[in-house]
């Protein structure tokens, strides 16, 4: 029992040592973020904010009739896909995110549900019409805005690596390039009104230990 306690005690002080050797806080996100030249934090501010600013500026999406939109003339906007066509596992949905809570604060844009929200509406209106909820509160299929314009697009990439060589002091270069490319289109007549793109590209050299 003594050779035990003694072996529970010495495990138990070298956890808490593992433990007093790891750290975690709390950052702010909006220094830029360089960890490795993978897609990351800093390039979706960087796109997403181009694009706002960009979007913004524009005179063809300054206002847009509709009888149904009585004295609003705001452009209202249905947020569609942006495709991934780099190798990297990305989730392009973050950086329209973004770029939908910008447009919204600023107060220029109206906004119809997504895809996403579509489906959610759709079960609530189902729901509703149940019968489990009273009749002068359900909610009627028909009543939806309809939207101005659809903003989609793409988000490319082209990575180059040249292998460590006598020439380059043993060091791996890598290059990464980034094309995000958005179009706003008139639903009614398919009239691309704005189009726009932003370009990144970062390097990294890595030694053979690393430096």
């Amino acid at each position: 029992m003594k050779r035990l306690s003694a072996s529970l005690l010495v495990s138990g002080a070298l956890l808490s040592g593992l433990a007093a050797c790891s750290s975690a806080s709390y950052k702010d996100p909006s220094p830029e973020e360089l960890v490795t030249i993978d897609f990351g934090s800093t390039d979706l501010q960087a796109l997403a904010g181009d694009m706002v600013s960009s979007l913004e500026g524009s005179p063809s999406l300054t206002y847009m009739e509709n009888p149904g939109k009585d004295g609003d003339k705001r452009v209202i906007f249905f947020i569609g896909d942006v495709e991934n066509r780099t190798a990297e596992h990305i989730d392009t949905s973050g950086i329209t995110d973004k770029m939908q809570a910008q447009l919204f604060k600023s107060g220029r844009f109206r906004f119809v549900a997504g895809n996403v929200g579509q489906g959610q509406i759709a079960d609530q209106v189902r729901f509703q019409q149940s019968g489990a909820v009273r009749e002068d509160m359900m909610r009627q299929r028909g009543k939806q805005l309809g939207a101005d314009v659809l903003l989609y697009g793409s988000l490319r990439s082209i990575d180059k690596k040249k292998s460590a060589s006598l020439e380059s002091a043993g060091r791996t270069t890598r290059d990464k390039y980034y094309q995000f490319v958005l179009r706003c289109v008139n639903i009614d007549t398919a009239e691309v009104l704005w189009v726009d793109e932003v370009e990144l590209r970062k390097r990294s050299k890595t030694g053979v230990f690393g430096r």
